[in-house]
């Protein structure tokens, strides 16, 4: 090793040698960490004991509810934020499954193994290939759960970037919503305790190790940490954490990638951070891929937040128009390339000062006739409408001739039905022969966190030394990493949370209880 880089180590030399300091410490035995109260069962009283305790309430932590509570559990759902759903309600509402009615109705042939291997393919080989497989296995069956449930899809399938082929099911609500609404009401019906403003302080274990419950701050005003009273609430058969991502924890995610600072927006909602993460860490749990962190491609800089345009993109510029450089008028990227392939490829549209230069995606009114949120847009002027091409390229300071050469190359594409530039899938391809057209400014957002805790297909939550299962601690959602590696296709963070939430609550509701003492 040469004195540059004594001076300097890398980055995966410091984790190299802060990983063996921390097991050197440990010595012989796993240690447990001093976050979780360590009491005997004799000796721990509890204010309120259920089996089961979910943490968070998205797409993993109501369907891992239910779940516990159709298999006989008595379950309590804990958040700390005001509303219910958190990133899950203002999500898309799109889930990709793998053989559903609907496919087989257009006469679209699909398979688990396909969805695998565009999985696979998407997340560059990084993937949980055992975890992969459960997650593709089980949407179709839980897509029927979820309309037992009450949730209601649109009546026709989709085709989102990375996809080799149409698989995705909607809400008619083209939101989140559409799905935790139904199951939040379920819930309700069904009798889980549903408890709001509720935020996990710390684990509590027995002298075993084995996780039997919760320190939690009920009456909490997030993010107003001392606000609240403190509460012990037990957990018989366990605790399964779904307490999502950190992507608006603008501190630790710039540990895990410097260049995600506050200057680049989140389609999060604000209580996505990373203390239920580090508490599970301070646990043992083992983190994998935190640094693998997406930003969605469809977002706009128009507009805060998930916004108009992202659901305006996804549905209507991606599919059914394409997206140009404004200083060319021309295509750059393949626009139903996975996540990770067209935000990076947007990311690179910049001045000679290294400033954004935004490009314009854009439809007709034929392409955005599904856009549910154009009126809105247009309203808010983060979508504008042009009569013609040489509107649109006025608008946007966009050179007209090579605007509308571009298109009669698209054109021509779709006659032949083969992307001859970029390669892009045609199965859905439409020509741009006429307007008025709809036109939107791009540039990505920090969107979901590949990179969580390590669970196995029990959905147990793995030690960091041991690599075995920390008793009584599961985990689903967004809080695990692995399943989808580098980059997560769109649509499958439904199916994701819904398949591994089932999982968990399955798991966890059959898990032998232990007695515990109220106070």
């Amino acid at each position: 090793m040469n004195e540059k880089e004594l001076a300097s180590p890398s980055r995966r030399q410091l984790l190299k040698g802060g990983a063996a300091m921390a097991v050197a410490g440990l010595g012989s035995t796993v240690a447990l960490s001093a976050n979780a109260a360590c009491v005997s069962i004799e000796e721990a009283k509890f204010d309120e004991v259920v089996d089961v305790i979910v943490v968070g309430s998205g797409f993993a932590g109501m369907s891992a509810a239910l779940q516990a509570k159709e298999a006989g559990a008595s379950v309590m759902v804990i958040d700390k934020m005001p509303v219910f759903g958190g990133n899950s309600t203002i999500n898309g509402g799109a889930m990709a499954v793998a053989g559903s009615p609907l496919q087989k109705k257009e006469g679209i042939e699909d398979s688990v193994d396909v969805m695998v291997a565009d999985m696979l393919e998407s997340g560059r080989g990084m993937n949980d290939v055992e975890m992969l497989k459960l997650v593709c296995n089980g949407t179709a069956e839980s897509c029927e759960w979820l309309i037992d449930h009450g949730v209601e899809w649109k009546p026709f399938v989709q085709h989102f970037g990375g996809h080799s082929i149409p698989r995705v099911l909607q809400t008619v609500q083209s939101s989140g919503a559409g799905i935790i609404r139904p199951l939040i009401k379920a819930a309700k019906k069904s009798g889980i305790e549903m408890r709001n403003q509720a935020k996990l302080e710390g684990f509590i274990k027995d002298e075993s190790g084995r996780v039997i419950g919760l320190d939690v701050r009920q009456g909490y005003y997030f993010p107003k940490d001392r606000t609240g009273k403190m509460v012990k609430i037990g957990a018989r058969k366990g605790v399964i954490m779904a307490t999502g991502g950190f992507g608006n924890d603008i501190e630790y995610r710039q540990m895990q990638q410097p260049e995600y600072t506050s200057e680049l927006d989140s389609t999060n909602h604000a209580g996505a951070t990373s203390e239920a993460l580090k508490q599970m860490m301070l646990l043992g749990a083992n983190p994998i891929h935190l640094d693998q962190i997406q930003l969605g491609p469809w977002a706009s800089p128009d507009e805060k937040g998930f916004g108009t345009a992202s659901q305006f993109n996804t549905i209507a510029t991606y599919p059914s128009g394409i997206v140009v450089d404004v200083r060319t008028g021309e295509r750059f990227f393949n626009e139903l390339a996975d996540r990770k392939a067209r935000a990076d490829a947007i990311m690179t549209r910049r001045d000679e000062q290294g400033k954004p230069v935004y490009p314009i995606g854009f439809t007709n009114a034929e392409g955005a006739k599904d856009a549910q949120t154009l009126a809105w847009g247009l309203k808010y002027n983060v979508i504008k409408k042009a009569d013609n091409l040489d509107e649109l390229a006025k608008i946007y300071n966009m050179p007209a001739e090579a605007l509308k050469a571009q298109v009669a190359r698209w054109n021509e594409a779709v006659t032949k039905g083969e992307d001859g530039e970029f390669g892009r899938p045609m199965q859905k391809a439409m020509l741009l022969d006429k307007g008025p057209w709809y036109g939107v400014r791009m540039w990505p957002k920090v969107h979901y966190c590949m990179g969580g805790v390590k669970v196995n297909t029990a959905s147990e939550v793995l030690h960091l030394v041991s690599n075995k299962p920390i008793p009584g601690l599961y985990a689903a959602g967004e809080a695990t990493g692995g399943i989808h590696g580098a980059s997560r296709l769109g649509a499958c963070a439904v199916a994701e949370g819904v398949v591994t939430g089932r999982n968990a609550g399955r798991h966890c509701s059959q898990s032998q209880p232990v007695k515990l003492n109220l106070a």
